[in-house]
């Protein structure tokens, strides 16, 4: 399916609407020039649009399969990873000591869209492998650095995480993988593992596990977690596979989407493994893979809603059908219309959030400021949580757009919706991230979410000479979201998690409004993107006023229906 990277948005977001100009005046990202930014943006467009996109339905008919313990993957993914792998894509945020590119994570971050708008299927192989290079270069060993950050990042070597059993989803804590010392450093892990994406491979020489598991006498619950590297293949004295280890995938899940993309069931039993960072320690390291993945996942219901709109868009502009009025397609009637602007208005929204979050990260790596940490630790949430619930939207509404013919599959339109549906699951459901931001993000009282309204209230004052009417109406709904966290962060657990869900989408709303007032801004309030500004601000952002009504009931009246009646 044909597929154009949105380069022009990111150059816009990056220099406009954003304040990406501080990162690259850090010594840390000195290197991130605009020169070499356009660069790579350019040349990552080109990777996308010519090799990725053209094996994506590919994935989908022919997906990957499982022959005599070996994977078998889709036709073209080989030949594209290797292009992914050979143009230095999967270490581009790596630490250039162990070959990688040293870039901000808010240039990956903009090229992990890209991808996934190409290709859902392939890019999750090197986002996973991404979130171990960054698990290992803040946990490992000095000796597993050497050894593993070579070759996840020259892509020889690819990475996964694994975290669920059967009976520990989202309570990690209940897992029962065992892992014994051997009294050589080394640790026999054994237990199964449940959802493993991209558990096996025919196109890389080794692929890396990192596994949860328990050491003997280990507390209960998440407290008594360590962390494992298990190859596949044991590395010999020069460092390349050797010896396989105790580990084989028992079989791959049919699924509903992201055909392409094996996920495995894995099964160790007695594999030779490594202990990463401390001992109990395995959650700490884990969340530093999962908290590079969550930013990737939201990045990922972007990039597939780009896919989604412009198929949706093209179709419209080609098909013809009714009495429409100008060119006699169906762009031209006026709730086609409306869709095809929402999905974009949306879009643009949840690629600022995005952005944004990975600006902060860059910003707290780069000054080691608490309150730029802060910042990105409260926006990861939404930007993964709105990020992957406009990707399902924009999916669905294209759908709609091609009318019947989306419900065909010969058109492309359903996969899209089957593919992206999966983001609001893993890596933390959106439920979890919407808990999460309520209570973890709020431990400092609401201070950085304070702080971060601060901030779109002192632009939106800036901005009220030139647009009022859009200003105010983004002031004033900054200024309801103060007041709801007020209160929020003033109840108890189950009020808050009651409303957190509505929360974290009214939060997502208001900041859509803050990028786009900027963007009209940035245009002197002539435009289309004022046009879309307007769009936004006038019939999207008004939802915030009904998710805070939602919010403030907290955990009323979720009760009051039992199972039974429930079942009635």
């Amino acid at each position: 399916m044909p597929y154009a990277s949105p380069v022009n948005e990111f150059r816009f977001l990056m220099e406009q609407a954003l304040d990406f100009s501080s990162v690259a005046a850090t010594e840390r990202f000195a290197e991130a020039t605009p020169e070499t930014v356009d660069a790579i943006l350019t040349e990552a467009a080109r990777l996308c649009d010519d090799i990725l996109a053209p094996v994506n339905r590919a994935g989908d008919v022919t997906p990957a399969t499982l022959e005599n313990g070996v994977v078998r993957t889709s036709p073209g993914f080989a030949e594209a990873f290797r292009a992914i792998a050979e143009g230095g894509w999967i270490g581009l945020t790596s630490d250039p000591e162990h070959g990688g590119m040293g870039l901000p994570t808010t240039l990956g971050t903009a090229i992990n869209d890209m991808m996934s708008g190409a290709c859902l299927s392939l890019q999750l192989n090197p986002l996973l492998t991404q979130g171990q290079i960054e698990a290992l270069e803040a946990h490992g060993s000095d000796a597993l650095k050497e050894l593993y950050l070579p070759k996840l990042i020259s892509g020889e070597w690819s990475g996964t995480m694994n975290l669920t059993e059967p009976q520990a989803g989202s309570d990690v804590g209940a897992l029962r993988s065992k892992a014994e010392p051997n009294g050589d450093g080394t640790f026999s892990v054994s237990g199964q593992k449940i959802y493993i994406t991209w558990g096996d491979a025919d196109f890389v020489e080794n692929i890396c596990h990192l596994v949860l598991a328990r050491l003997p006498d280990a507390a209960p619950g998440t407290k008594g977690i360590s962390l494992f590297l298990v190859p596949k293949f044991i590395p010999d004295e020069a460092g390349n596979p050797g010896e396989r280890n105790a580990l084989r995938v028992v079989s791959l899940e049919h699924k509903l989407g992201l055909h392409g993309s094996p996920t495995a069931v894995m099964e160790y039993d007695g594999a030779t493994g490594w202990m990463v960072g401390a001992e109990n320690g395995g959650m700490a390291a884990m969340f530093t893979m999962m908290n590079n993945a969550r930013l990737g996942v939201g990045a990922q219901g972007i990039g597939v809603a780009e896919a989604a709109f412009q198929h949706a868009l093209a179709y419209a502009m080609d098909r013809k059908q009714g009495a429409a009025p100008g060119t006699g397609t169906i762009i031209e009637h006026a709730d086609v219309r409306r869709m095809l602007t929402q999905m974009k208005a949306d879009i643009f929204a949840a690629r600022a959030i995005a952005l944004d979050c990975a600006i902060s990260i860059d910003m707290g790596r780069a000054t080691g400021h608490d309150d730029w940490k802060a910042r990105a630790a409260l926006l990861t949430p939404i930007a993964k949580a709105f990020g992957s619930d406009v990707g399902i939207q924009v999916a669905d509404e294209g759908i709609q757009v091609h009318g019947g013919m989306g419900f065909v599959e010969e058109t492309g339109a359903a996969q899209f919706a089957r593919d992206v549906r999966v983001t609001a699951i893993y890596e933390g459901t959106n439920g979890i991230q919407a808990m999460d931001l309520v209570a973890r993000k709020m431990m400092d009282g609401g201070e950085a979410a304070y702080r971060l309204l601060d901030e779109i209230e002192a632009e939106a004052e800036e901005a009220r000479e030139a647009l009022p009417e859009l200003a105010g109406a983004v002031w004033s709904a900054a200024e309801g979201l103060r007041e709801t966290t007020e209160w929020l962060v003033a109840q108890d657990m189950q009020a808050r998690f009651g409303g957190a869900t509505a929360y974290l989408r009214a939060f997502a709303r208001v900041l859509g409004a803050h990028y786009h007032l900027k963007a009209a801004v940035a245009e002197s309030g002539k435009g289309a993107r004022t046009g879309l500004a307007q769009f936004y601000i006038t019939r999207l952002l008004p939802e915030h006023d009904a998710l805070l009504a939602a919010v403030r009931e907290g955990a009323d009246g979720l009760f009051d229906l039992s199972p039974d009646d429930l079942a009635a």
